[in-house]
């Protein structure tokens, strides 16, 4: 089925894949390089209402700033909103108002936070899908040749990576991460936003896995490979 990332790393596909070993034949529809790109362009659009259907029909949960706002209401203003005394009598609510002059949450976008309900996160599970659809269709024990990274004394270089071998999968989940925790640190989401979110998008990409078994005509055993977990999980 030819290399999708031809030109890139050389990941090698999952050794599941049908068609990898086969001297004489080659898809060019259900394990083909076309089909995985057609997949993965599908897990866009497919996240993105999984996220606005979670976050206005069931879960409508607050937003780190919204949550500021009724700290500082409360502290601040004298309203009665039942939060923990553990939050009002924190450090970090005390330090807040003495940098700042107010409880309000500090964050890192002059724009404050998007105003829809902050569970799930739409960037996290829109990174979570289509990265469990390339652990799936790629061989994520695949070790990365020659990685560098950025020279500690001159960010304008890089230079050669030390310490343990980078898989494929040791990657992906690592830029899962940070695309969630990187909104994390901007002051949109919590924690648990986005952990959830690993766990929806990835769902959401083992059904479409599973729903695209119907249409196979090829003896499959099945992609393994491993969840955000640590898991494994066979479609």
């Amino acid at each position: 089925p030819g290399t999708p990332l031809a030109g890139g790393i050389g990941a090698p596909l999952n050794p599941a894949n049908p068609y990898v070993n086969s001297k004489t034949q080659s898809s060019g529809s259900s394990f083909s390089s076309g089909f995985i790109q057609g997949l993965l362009a599908l897990a866009g659009p497919l996240a993105i209402k999984t996220s606005y259907y979670q976050n206005w029909f069931v879960d409508r949960r607050l937003r780190p700033e919204d949550y500021g706002g009724l700290v500082h209401k409360v502290l601040a203003k004298g309203a009665s909103y039942p939060l923990h005394r553990d939050v009002l009598e924190s450090d970090a609510v005390a330090r807040t108002f003495a940098a700042n002059g107010s409880y309000l949450l500090p964050l890192a976008n002059n724009t404050g936070a998007p105003t829809h309900p902050g569970y799930p996160s739409g960037a996290t599970i829109s990174a979570a899908t289509p990265v469990t659809l390339l652990k799936a269709f790629f061989d994520e024990s695949y070790v990365i040749p020659n990685p560098v990274q950025v020279d500690p004394a001159d960010p304008t270089k890089l230079i050669p990576c030390e310490g343990e071998p980078l898989t494929v999968g040791g990657e992906l989940n690592k830029l899962v991460n940070n695309v969630g925790f990187g909104r994390n640190f901007n002051g949109f989401h919590t924690r648990a936003d986005i952990s959830a979110s690993h766990a929806l998008g990835e769902s959401l990409a083992i059904s479409l896995l599973r729903d695209q078994r119907f249409t196979y005509n090829e003896t499959f055993e099945g992609y393994t490979f491993t969840r955000f977990d640590g898991t494994k999980v066979t479609v």
